[in-house]
């Protein structure tokens, strides 16, 4: 008996249907390989992370290029730990600086340094190229309009649950 077969055999649970399970491994199939080529082109062209790219971009979105240690583990959706021992290592690369907050002692502000800015300013144009070439030259403007109405229905439910 296959695993998949053992387990509709147990009560109280709603299994995926065959379609449901082929859709979700597909799904974790192109999550990793995506990512997995975006950080390879990304270090290849930049010596960048795709990590580092999302901090640094997070960073570029705000007019005074820095923030808050918990709202940049928010804009990067990570948790505060692992963003710690990121932000260290990026630190002694010079992509950001440590801050002090001045209105809250225990505060710290990351601050995208001088260095970083040039960093993604030149892995920036590169990187558009391979995520549009991986992405979205392969979709129709409706399946575009899809995949983000998708992506955006599936994040409210995660973000109900916080």
């Amino acid at each position: 008996m296959t695993l998949h077969a053992f387990a509709r055999t147990l009560v109280d649970v709603e299994w995926l249907s065959d379609d449901e399970q082929r859709t979700w491994r597909t799904y974790l199939r192109l999550q990793s390989r995506l990512s997995a080529q975006l950080n390879r082109q990304l270090l290849a062209d930049s010596r960048l992370s795709l990590a580092d790219y999302d901090v640094l971009v997070a960073l570029t979105d705000v007019p005074d290029r820095r923030l808050r240690v918990g709202d940049l583990a928010r804009a990067v959706d990570w948790e505060q730990s692992r963003l710690s021992h990121h932000l260290a290592r990026m630190q002694r690369r010079d992509l950001v600086a440590r801050d002090d907050c001045v209105a809250d002692r225990r505060g710290t502000y990351i601050v995208l340094t001088d260095a970083g800015h040039r960093a993604i300013e030149a892995a920036a144009p590169r990187h558009v190229e391979t995520v549009r070439e991986l992405v979205f030259d392969g979709l129709t403007d409706g399946e575009v309009g899809a995949l983000r109405a998708i992506a955006e229905r599936i994040l409210a439910r995660l973000d109900a649950d916080r």
